[in-house]
């Protein structure tokens, strides 16, 4: 076992808090994004924010490819280490970091090339379509940065460096946070620049946090090397972090596709119904932090105890992690179903778009807890060299459950059909993975 795994000995539950709270607060705030962009986008009217709900499911979907990239790295960094191999770790992480920003370059030109044809798909209004592009455009351009950014988190993570790769997290954030009224709604003499203002403060806090990601990593001990890339370790490295990062970003994107899907499928209910979804999505994913944040963090706690050989720490781990999203999720979900007129006051004045927040949370916020037990599982499995049931688990949930019920019961439950597809989803996921995880675990 190397030194550089801190995470094979000591308290798992100490552990668990340990890495967990810094990403609360690093995933907090990128969570919080959307729900400042949706603040200000909507003083600016139902029309724009409807816009932005339509680019929500798509931005999630994008970034669930960094997320992807995330798994990927920490996977094998942590694998490596926990093995005794510092020397592979460095090797396997700065060939993550270069893999990232080349796929981002492929990812930008071909979402600046299809984005019209999307949204149309979508069955966005053609009144609609010039304010998603006005936004979609920059933020193609930008994308790079976020997966370069997403590199050097994962070298961190791998490395169970949970608060540098939170602090990455809350400086882009926190850049966006400042820029948003300016740009968006303006300041004094300054107009702003409406639903493109969103994008281009989201791109500044990308551009911010690459160069911060850039000069942790070099301060850690897996420094930034292009000479460690070998011909033969840069074959093999890439077989492993595409068999994890490949399967990851795919299961981390399922969810949001399946979001675009039922906005597709709730656009036929008229643009508050759609508004107030989108609103209603971003208290959700606010909601969601901690077990978000567990399931960034089990990773490098599971994947360095795996490759240490110590399984039964790995199990222990995941089993108090499930537990604490059962508890958590059920009491969320409560605090969200008494608050949800208050909370909707936030977003919108539309009485229609409150009624739709509204309902949203009342029927869905009641598998927000199954959600939790699913992405935390997916963490482990990945950590695991796993990544493959990561990805059917997640895609049976969106494909075999979510997507089919609501639309089946739509003409029945109209468009609270939509929101009772993802409580099914969320319910039938989280037991499905936590009986697969037990089944996996032990073996």
């Amino acid at each position: 076992m190397s030194d550089t795994a801190k995470l094979a000995t000591g308290s798992i539950s100490g552990h668990l808090v340990r890495q967990t709270a810094p990403m609360l607060f690093g995933i907090a705030a990128i969570m919080s994004i959307g729900i400042v962009d949706a603040y200000f986008i909507g003083q600016l009217g139902s029309r724009e924010l409807a816009a932005v709900s339509f680019i929500f499911p798509i931005t999630i979907a994008l970034s669930s490819l960094g997320v992807g990239v995330i798994a990927g790295i920490s996977s094998v960094v942590s694998r490596a280490l926990g093995s005794g191999n510092p020397g592979r770790a460095q090797q396997l992480g700065n060939l993550g970091m270069a893999i990232a920003v080349g796929f981002g370059l492929l990812v930008a030109a071909a979402l600046y090339l299809v984005k019209g044809p999307l949204f149309e798909l979508m069955q966005a209004d053609d009144e609609l379509l010039p304010l998603i592009d006005a936004y979609m455009t920059p933020y193609a351009l930008g994308f790079p940065l976020l997966l370069a950014n997403m590199g050097g988190n994962g070298v961190l993570r791998g490395q169970g460096a949970a608060k540098r790769a939170s602090a990455l997290l809350l400086a882009f954030a926190g850049a966006n946070w400042i820029l948003d009224p300016i740009l968006i709604t303006g300041v004094g003499s300054f107009e702003g620049f409406g639903v493109a203002g969103a994008a281009y403060a989201t791109i500044a806090g990308w551009a911010i946090g690459t160069v911060l990601a850039i000069g942790l990593v070099q301060s850690s001990k897996i420094k930034i090397n292009p000479a460690c890339l070998t011909a033969a370790g840069w074959a093999s490295g890439v077989g492993s972090l595409i068999r994890v990062g490949g399967p990851a970003a795919l299961s981390n994107a399922i969810n949001p596709v399946g979001l675009s899907i039922l906005t597709a499928f709730l656009a036929r209910y008229g643009q508050d119904e759609v508004a107030g979804f989108g609103a209603a999505g971003r208290l959700q994913s606010f909601a969601v932090v901690p077990m978000l944040g567990l399931s960034s963090s089990i990773g490098a706690i599971v994947g360095q105890n795996w490759g240490a050989g110590q399984t039964g720490r790995a199990r222990k781990a995941l089993v108090q992690s499930i537990g604490f999203c059962l508890v958590y999720g059920l009491l969320v979900a409560a605090i969200l179903v008494l608050a949800r007129d208050w909370l909707g006051g936030f977003f919108s004045e539309d009485a229609a778009v409150l009624d739709a927040l509204s309902r949203y949370l009342l029927i869905a916020a009641w598998g927000f807890a199954g959600y939790g037990v699913l992405v935390v599982v997916n963490g482990a499995f990945n950590a695991i060299d796993r990544a493959s049931l990561a990805l059917g688990q997640s895609a049976a949930r969106v494909f075999l459950v979510m997507v089919p019920f609501a639309w089946l019961a739509g003409t029945v439950l109209g468009a609270d059909a939509i929101y009772a597809g993802e409580l099914a989803a969320n319910i039938i996921g989280g037991l499905g993975a936590a009986a697969l995880a037990c089944y996996m675990m032990r073996r």
